[in-house]
């Protein structure tokens, strides 16, 4: 039985540079075992046509504009495979954590697959929509194993009167941001690059 399907409860994590600085990063966030499922998972979806170019704004029906951004996602749905279950267990339990320690009122969560490739990029931006102010908290988890600095593809975090943090797209790293606050952007990338992107969301 793959490990991933027995994962222990989520250890506590500190909250403290998300709520001061309004962003944080977690090394090993999520076990090697599922990393490689998920990453597998994510490569399957683009040979099944299942990962479509993304869009920008908000709406129905996005517009899609490469000169703006170049991924292709694919959105998680529960019940589509083991690992995504495990996946979204533990975002549950997290969106637990994030609420008992910051009082968020964090009501569900919503996340894709989200493929770099080579060349592709996603200007600076905020994740949250004009006419649509749920999203709260942004979550980046990558999937790429052996990442070298070289290859690109880093998270460029712009904090408001700080210095610009680049972050480096690394094997079961989670990244998060407050949605509405944190600029931020995904540089070239040299090689073909993998992660989810998340967002945990208020009630409307």
């Amino acid at each position: 039985m793959p490990t991933f399907l027995t994962l222990p409860a989520l250890a506590p994590l500190s909250f403290d540079d998300l709520h001061r600085h309004g962003w944080s990063q977690h090394a090993a966030f999520l076990p090697p075992g599922l990393t490689r499922e998920l990453a597998g998972q994510c490569v399957q979806a683009r040979g099944q046509g299942r990962m479509k170019a993304a869009g920008t704004g908000s709406g129905r029906t996005p517009g899609v504009d490469s000169a703006i951004r170049g991924d292709s996602i694919a959105w998680l749905e529960a019940g589509q495979s083991a690992a995504c279950d495990a996946y979204l267990a533990l975002m549950e339990q997290l969106r637990q954590q994030l609420n008992r320690e910051l009082f968020l009122g964090l009501d569900e969560y919503e996340s894709h697959f989200a493929l770099y490739a080579p060349g592709a990029f996603y200007r600076a931006h905020l994740d949250r929509f004009r006419d649509d102010d749920q999203r709260t908290v942004s979550v980046v988890i990558y999937l790429n194993a052996d990442w070298l600095p070289e290859q690109g593809g880093a998270l460029r975090l712009h904090p408001e009167g700080a210095a610009i943090v680049d972050i480096a797209p690394e094997a079961g790293r989670m990244v998060m941001f407050l949605s509405a606050e944190m600029l931020h952007e995904v540089l070239p990338t040299q090689r073909e690059r993998l992660s989810l992107a998340g967002w945990f969301r208020r009630r409307a």
